[in-house]
C-alpha cells in the first residue's frame, strides 16, 4: 500500500500537474500561465510566513502556560507541508497547499489525520493483545508471540 502511495506521489502527481498546466496554458496562454504559477508561489511563501508565525506564537503560548503543545506541533507540520506544496509549481499542489495553510481546512485535516492515527494505533494494540505482534531480534529473524494457553476450568 505504501509503495502504491509513493508511485502516486512521485509519478502520477507530476504527470497530472503537467496535464493541468498544459490545459491552463491552452486556455489562458503560456505567459499568463507562467505568471499565475509565479504569483501563487509568491502568495504561498507569504501565506507560509504569516501562518508559520501564528503557529509559532501559539506554540510558545502553550509552553508558557505549561501545557503540552500537541495541536500546535501538528499545525506546524501541516503549515510546513502546505507551504512546500504552495511553493512547488503546479495547480494541484497549490490547492493542497492552500487547504493545509488555511486555518479552517487545516483543522479539519488535522482531525481526520488524528482519527486515522488513533485507528491505526488501536489496531496495533489490539493485534499485540491478540498475540499477532512480531518481535525482531538482532539477526533480523522474526519470532511470533503466541497468546498464552488457556486453562480449562472444571
Amino acid at each position: 500500500m505504501r509503495l502504491l502511495a509513493l508511485v502516486a506521489l512521485f509519478i502520477v502527481l507530476p504527470l497530472a500537474e503537467l496535464y493541468v498546466i498544459l490545459k491552463v496554458g491552452d486556455a489562458i496562454g503560456v505567459p499568463w500561465t507562467i505568471l499565475l504559477l509565479a504569483a501563487d508561489s509568491i502568495l504561498g511563501a507569504m501565506l507560509l510566513r504569516s501562518q508559520g508565525r501564528a503557529v509559532w506564537r501559539r506554540f510558545n503560548e502553550a509552553l508558557a502556560t505549561g501545557r503540552m503543545p500537541h495541536r500546535e506541533v501538528q499545525d506546524g507540520v501541516l503549515v510546513i507541508f502546505g507551504g512546500a506544496f504552495l511553493i512547488t509549481p503546479g495547480f494541484i499542489t497549490d490547492v493542497i497547499g492552500l487547504l493545509l495553510l488555511l486555518p479552517p481546512t487545516r483543522a479539519v485535516i488535522r482531525r481526520l489525520g488524528m482519527r486515522r492515527l488513533r485507528h491505526r494505533m488501536e489496531l496495533r494494540v489490539a493485534s499485540a493483545r491478540a498475540g499477532t505482534a512480531r518481535d525482531f531480534d538482532v539477526e533480523g529473524s522474526a519470532t511470533e508471540y503466541e497468546s498464552p494457553p488457556r486453562r480449562l476450568e472444571r
